[in-house]
């Protein structure tokens, strides 16, 4: 936002008319406005930036809970309701999440084999691409079996943000109206 100029009235006006809210709502912002004031500087105004990997993060979530409502689906205690009735919602938040997972993300297996293969691990073995189970004793190579293939993103494209919001606010509370 500070790279806008705010040199039109209208600029000006739309700035004003945020500010009044959240001075109005915000009791942070009043506090931060009402300072700023009395020290002759400009006022804080803005939710404080997070960092690149947390936003990032933060506009995931947003779109697992808007294509498939994860967020919702995590946070409902599921304990009383039917196997049958998990399954279903199961299945749209799958489905959901899914579509977004490939709108936004190519994800690809870290290991060819299939599950259950046997496998050789060599000494010279990326720890961050695999992790060994059991009964590890000695020093590489290892046998084994493969329990789990792994993944990995080889493309992640997340929408940039359009102006500034709370990116805490994952999705909006919803109120239907008449």
């Amino acid at each position: 936002m500070k790279d806008r100029p705010l040199d039109s009235l209208f600029s000006r006006l739309g700035l004003a008319f945020v500010c009044f809210f959240r001075v109005v709502f915000d009791a942070r912002a009043a506090r931060s406005v009402r300072d700023a004031l009395e020290d002759g500087a400009s006022p804080k105004l803005m939710p404080p930036r997070t960092p690149a990997a947390e936003s990032a993060a933060m506009r995931l979530l947003s779109i697992l809970q808007r294509e498939g409502r994860l967020v919702d689906f995590l946070q409902q205690d599921v304990t009383s309701f039917s196997d049958a009735d998990v399954g279903a919602a199961a299945r749209v938040v799958h489905d959901g999440c899914r579509k977004a997972l490939h709108t936004h993300a190519t994800i690809e297996p870290v290991r060819l084999e299939a599950e259950g293969a046997r496998v050789t691990i060599e000494a010279a073995y990326d720890a961050d691409r695999l992790r060994l189970l059991g009964d590890v004793k000695g020093s590489p190579p290892y046998a084994g079996v493969l329990r789990h293939r792994g993944w990995q993103a080889v493309r992640f494209a997340m929408p940039e943000t359009v102006g500034v919001h709370d990116e805490t606010v994952l999705a909006p509370a919803e109120v239907e109206v008449g």
